[in-house]
């Protein structure tokens, strides 16, 4: 089996590249060989590879950006992820695709479900849920995963952030207000090669359905409550604590903490149809965490 990989270069990307290998041949590419902002030259790149999954791990991901960047976000959210859906539909292959909790206006109190109403107050949002208009439309075989709060133990991220600001800043400041699911990388790449294996099985029973599911870590917290605990587990794991600069770390509301793009108050995820379909347990935020934390402290020794 033949699986071209977009986005080989991002936390997710990365993570994927190495998962999917067990399924057979990735096709990895980078930015610089994928360019999902220019979609007119995306059907060459798929019918030259002619692969029998797509997984498109490039995005973008600049939240705030995107609020002046709207264009470019729309183009490399939308319009090429409906090119690579509609190259996917011709080869009669699979098309996995990653969408994100701002689709969700953050007004609801209990985790969002898939089939709950969307509401983006963004425009990476909107230029996601573009995205999965796009792909619905094509109708041909597909996965949405919609996600959350991703980091990695490299790259540009939340994790990296907070224990680079620890080295730099005796009080870090973090927003309270903001709930959500932290979710590592790794177990978004090891899902997704879970349910590329699931589908392979049902598509030969004929059973396959195509769909959206959330897919997340399992629990919920604040950015203030992730941050705490990155830095706790940091000590902990790596004996760091007489070198951090930091002392305290302090919960600040969002209107404290103004930034272009709005974010939703509440975005956690209900993963239980995920859960039910892989037959499969999401780990939660915490142990994925601890594990993400251990990794950064073994690759920065």
């Amino acid at each position: 089996m033949k699986i071209l990989l977009t986005g080989a270069n991002g936390q997710v990307g990365w993570e994927l590249s190495r998962s999917l290998a067990a399924l057979g041949d990735v096709v990895a590419l980078k930015r610089e060989q994928c360019d999902l902002n220019k979609p007119s030259l995306l059907p060459g790149l798929v019918r030259e590879v002619e692969p029998d999954v797509i997984v498109n791990g490039a995005a973008y991901t600049a939240v705030d950006q995107a609020e002046t960047n709207e264009l470019e976000a729309m183009r490399i959210n939308a319009e090429s992820v409906e090119v690579l859906a509609r190259e996917a539909k011709r080869l009669n292959a699979l098309f996995v695709h990653y969408s994100t909790d701002y689709v969700f206006d953050g007004k609801k109190s209990t985790p969002y479900t898939e089939t709950d109403t969307v509401c983006p107050i963004n425009v990476y949002g909107r230029s996601k849920l573009e995205g999965e208009k796009g792909v619905a439309r094509v109708a041909g075989d597909y996965l949405i995963f919609r996600t959350s709060w991703v980091y990695a133990s490299r790259g540009r991220n939340f994790l990296r952030t907070i224990i680079k600001l620890a080295y730099e800043r005796e009080e870090i400041h973090v927003v309270s207000d903001q709930f959500g699911a932290p979710t590592w990388a790794r177990d978004i790449a090891n899902t997704t090669r879970i349910a590329v294996s699931q589908y392979l099985y049902e598509k030969r029973l004929g059973e396959f359905h195509s769909g959206i599911y959330n897919l997340t870590s399992s629990g919920m917290t604040s950015w203030y409550g992730f941050a705490k605990y990155i830095l706790e587990r940091y000590e902990q794991f790596g004996d760091k604590k007489d070198t951090l600069k930091f002392r305290d770390i302090k919960p600040i509301p969002s209107c404290s903490y103004p930034t272009p793009a709005a974010r939703p108050e509440f975005s956690s995820l209900n993963v239980e149809k995920l859960e039910r379909w892989l037959k499969v347990s999401m780990p939660s935020w915490e142990e994925a965490c601890d594990l993400c934390v251990k990794e950064f402290l073994s690759e920065s020794n």
